[in-house]
């Protein structure tokens, strides 16, 4: 086929995945996870119990979870102030460090997460979860699901991947992790990432292989801090195989250099816009100094570990997820795991 028509027909095949991305159903009942020698990363082993065939059909849920980041309760990090530092007759709130008071009961009361099963997912084979942290002024049907089209990448991707992506601050300028920042805290979630997931996949014996399946973490825009409580205190060691920040590393550069530097074997790729570039700069800088090496492209090969610091293109920070480097970069990561294709 010449590359005319085999452009084509891709640009077609990703219009009919994406255009669809807002309609991708939602279960009504589901609304109710330096330097030195790398190794290769082997697929993991778990014993599938599992006889499942393929799936059919995307699975795509939105699910109320206990262990969620909200709501929260507890201290900010670091101190013993309450997360909820503002009470106005009764009605709790959070003042952030710009000023700005957000109330729970809009911000920091949604516990939901949503989940993606793609179509020709198969249980029986190597897999890996996805954890996506959305940014700021986010939710999840109206940006995760409809305009960053996550789930639809993952869709696309051919990659046997699942997606979890939990709710943070709603629709908000807030970065905080709110449970997450708890020590073992993601690792709770992640236990109960695993169950929901069976029970969308919709064979119980699933259970065993999500339980155990590998992470890769991949955090846009505010949603580093998430990311960093989770490597830094989610108790979870090296089941996390991989973190992706697109254009997200405004901070917490040391608990990200010390989890690099913790597990050679993983991977860490880190994109920038004009955003972060100091931010990246700095970090290289850090890794440099503790003679972890730094690649400024992306391996074609994620899981052989590695770090990368990157430009993510010419485009607008908001539409990073869609447009960067490549169209669709989540697409482009995935395929760099070969070790996980369905």
């Amino acid at each position: 086929m010449a590359p005319t028509a085999m452009n084509s027909g891709r640009r077609k095949f990703l219009a009919r995945v994406f255009g669809a991305g807002a309609a991708l159903t939602l279960s009504a009942a589901g609304a109710m996870a330096s330097k030195g020698k790398q190794r290769q990363i082997v697929p993991s082993k778990t014993l599938v119990q599992s006889r499942s065939r393929p799936l059919k059909v995307d699975k795509t849920s939105l699910v109320h979870f206990d262990t969620a980041p909200f709501p929260y309760h507890g201290t900010m990090p670091g101190s013993n102030e309450p997360f909820l530092n503002v009470n106005e007759n009764g009605r709790k709130g959070h003042r952030t460090g710009s000023g700005r008071v957000y109330w729970e009961d809009e911000t920091y009361s949604d516990n939901r997460v949503l989940l993606h099963v793609p179509k020709g997912f198969d249980i029986r084979r190597p897999a890996l979860m996805m954890v996506f942290f959305h940014g700021h002024g986010a939710t999840l049907e109206r940006d995760v699901l409809a305009r960053q089209k996550v789930p639809a990448q993952i869709s696309a991707s051919n990659a046997n991947v699942v997606l979890v992506a939990p709710q943070l601050a709603v629709d908000a300028r807030d970065s905080s992790a709110g449970k997450f920042w708890q020590p073992g805290a993601f690792g709770r979630f992640i236990g109960e990432a695993g169950q929901q997931l069976a029970r969308l996949h919709g064979d119980r014996k699933s259970l065993r292989t999500f339980a155990s399946m590998p992470i890769i973490i991949v955090a846009y825009s505010g949603g580093y801090v998430a990311a960093a409580s989770a490597i830094e205190r989610g108790g979870l060691k090296k089941r996390v195989r991989g973190v992706v920040l697109l254009d997200s590393l405004y901070g917490d550069l040391d608990k990200f250099a010390h989890w690099i530097e913790a597990d050679p074997s993983a991977f860490f790729v880190s994109v920038y816009l004009n955003s972060t570039r100091n931010q990246n700069a700095q970090l290289e800088d850090i890794l440099a100094a503790h003679d972890v090496d730094v690649s400024p492209q992306i391996n074609t090969r994620l899981a052989s570990g590695g770090v990368t610091v990157a430009p993510g293109g010419g485009g607008r920070h908001r539409d990073l997820v869609t447009h960067a480097w490549v169209d669709y970069p989540i697409i482009d990561i995935l395929k760099r795991l070969p070790e996980y294709r369905r």
